[in-house]
């Protein structure tokens, strides 16, 4: 198995691996990658900032962009077989820097978005035993630590194997789903779904007094619609899951057919589990539910059993989700390793063909900030606000080159393609507010002094005067955030 990674990330060939992921594997990893916690938690999510019609509408408005972004790794997989890893697209498109930039986003995507899955899995846990339902108390935080470590030790001992697993994963967990659906559909009821469409009749209440002393208003349809957008991202980390072990699969084509294929089926299901159940509970009851909304609301639907068995189902999802984001990050920072990018320790293979190093480094990584969550009020929004912004970055350069590429070529509706997916990425983290693109900065300090001790072991000078620039800024914005969370400007 060693031996085979290394000539999967030596030879970059078109044709791809012999014996490596086939499409079925990779669609797995695709689709289980992005099915972890934010399919569960979409519809109390969801329900707490929008009415079915402004929800629908985002749905529609984040379809397009995602399928620009999957048509955009499509292509590139396609055109540019000889690039392995996500990250090498900014790198040929746009430096070295930007590569790092890409890769280093997301590699801190893929452990924040574990902080999020470890938060999400106690909380789920709580349906049976309440004293769980925060998901950060210390119990949680340790109890999550045994999960995260097991899973690095699986990842240790093979990524292939454990890609062979998340595959088996992901059929369960979209059986579960289905059967959600299915529930939702039968017990579905127009007029409770059509009875305040865009919100206004609990807009009203709420400015009446009539909905309690914690009642938010929605806001209008547009603000309902924004609001909707980032949430939505959250659900859709690791649509770019085939891509980055594209070097291991059988055939790079594959990798970009796997990308579309997933996209197509992950709207299918986000859309049932978070817009069907509006018509059988109003979604202002839904959105006063704990976490995850879903579990009541199947609870409710099949009483004695269906909680239960959405929580279970949700607990096997999510350890799903976190096994790809333990190989995804380790995957990139070995790439990147075989790149030049950052210290070739980061790249080393143990006797499994798995980076060992790297994948120590992302469970202390995971673990720190798993601590800090003790303290932190809502510690899964701000773990999946901060993994979301991150990764977005990694999309956006991507799509980035895929415009520049296909415009080069006369490809012009690929190019297109590129440019709808990249103006939607930057609106969306625009969108979702600045501070958390600031503290994503903050992740970045760290990286920038080993992408030079990369550079340097490379005999490479590591920026050029433009990237010298751009290094600087993101360094004062990270420090920067640091001065506004101890200043209090920016809270958790």
């Amino acid at each position: 198995m060693a031996q085979e990674a290394q000539i999967a990330h030596g030879s970059g060939t078109k044709g791809g691996v012999p014996g490596g992921l086939g499409l079925f594997s990779l669609i797995g990893m695709v689709v289980s990658s992005c099915i972890g916690s934010g399919a569960f938690a979409l519809t109390g999510q969801l329900g707490g900032v929008a009415a079915p019609g402004p929800a629908l509408i985002a749905w529609l408005i984040v379809g397009v962009g995602f399928l620009c972004l999957a048509l955009s790794l499509k292509n590139l997989a396609e055109v540019r077989p000889d690039l392995d890893g996500i990250f090498n697209y900014a790198t040929q498109g746009f430096g070295p820097f930007a590569g790092f930039i890409s890769g280093w986003g997301y590699w801190l995507s893929a452990w924040l978005g574990n902080v999020a899955f470890a938060t999400i899995m106690m909380s789920a846990v709580g349906f049976f035993y309440e004293p769980f339902l925060p998901g950060n108390t210390v119990a949680c935080i340790a109890i999550a630590s045994v999960v995260m470590w097991g899973i690095t030790i699986l990842v240790i001992r093979g990524v292939e194997s454990a890609s062979f697993i998340n595959a088996i994963v992901m059929v369960a967990k979209v059986a579960a789903l289905a059967l959600f659906v299915i529930f939702a559909l039968v017990s579905f009821n127009a007029g409770v779904f059509t009875a305040d469409f865009w919100g206004t009749l609990y807009d009203n209440a709420v400015a009446m007094g009539q909905m309690g002393a914690n009642a938010v208003s929605l806001g209008s349809v547009s603000d309902q619609i924004v609001n909707c957008m980032m949430i939505m991202f959250w659900c859709f980390i690791g649509i770019e899951g085939a891509s980055v072990v594209s070097s291991r699969a059988k055939s790079k084509a594959e990798a970009g057919q796997a990308t579309v294929i997933g996209l197509i089926a992950l709207l299918v299901i986000y859309i049932g589990v978070s817009v069907l159940p509006f018509g059988v509970l109003p979604f202002n009851e839904i959105a006063a539910m704990d976490y995850p909304a879903m579990t009541y609301v199947m609870d409710h639907m099949a009483p004695g059993w269906g909680g239960a068995f959405i929580t279970i189902a949700m607990i096997v999802s999510v350890a799903g989700s976190w096994l790809s984001f333990t190989i995804l990050p380790a995957e990139t920072t070995q790439l990147m390793a075989d790149h030049k990018l950052i210290p070739a320790k980061w790249g080393e293979l143990n006797s499994k063909g798995a980076p060992q190093f790297s994948l120590i480094i992302v469970g202390l990584c995971t673990q720190i900030f798993m601590l800090t969550l003790i303290f932190t009020e809502d510690a899964y929004n701000f773990a999946y606000s901060m993994c979301t912004v991150a990764i977005v970055i990694t999309w956006a350069l991507a799509s980035a080159y895929n415009m520049k590429v296909s415009f080069g070529a006369g490809k012009t509706g690929q190019g297109i393609c590129g440019l709808i997916a990249t103006v939607f990425l930057i609106l969306g983290v625009i969108l979702n507010g600045m501070s958390f693109l600031l503290l994503t900065c903050v992740g970045y300090i760290p990286g920038v002094f080993v992408y030079i001790a990369g550079r340097k072991e490379a005999g490479e000078k590591p920026f050029t005067g433009a990237e010298m620039g751009i290094m600087g800024v993101i360094v004062a914005a990270g420090i920067a955030a640091l001065v506004m969370v101890a200043t209090g400007i920016i809270t958790f």
